[in-house]
């Protein structure tokens, strides 16, 4: 059974920064791509950032393009979110997302259908 842990979130000023981890069990992920996704109150979860099995390519939306980051260690079946320079617009709840399949190229499409995690909230005060 798999299982995507998400933790990190928290309250935090505009400005800050707060570094999200994903763990992930149930099945080892060194072949599967990895991202995260965030849901603002009465939006649409919205694509954040991928990053690909190899960890050769990552995808990041325009929005927090040269501020956030994401990473993966394989060896710990995590993948992080370095968040930089938080804004208002960037609380939402964050949910770390996995492919279901190897190796896939259109990762931010796959990813939507992949597995989940509860999300972890996190709030940007002014």
């Amino acid at each position: 059974q798999v299982q995507l842990v998400e933790s990190g979130g928290g309250l935090v000023q505009a400005g800050g920064s707060l570094r999200l981890s994903c763990a992930a069990s149930g099945r080892t992920f060194i072949a599967y791509a990895m991202g995260w996704f965030r849901q603002a109150p009465g939006k649409e979860r919205e694509f954040v950032a991928a990053i690909s099995w190899d960890r050769g390519t990552t995808y990041y939306a325009d929005s927090v393009k040269g501020r956030f980051t994401i990473s993966r260690d394989n060896a710990k079946n995590t993948v992080y979110l370095q968040m930089n320079s938080l804004n208002v617009e960037d609380t939402a709840v964050y949910y770390c997302a996995a492919d279901r399949a190897p190796y896939q190229v259109h990762i931010t499409t796959t990813l939507r259908q992949g597995y989940w995690g509860q999300g972890t909230q996190v709030t940007v005060s002014s």
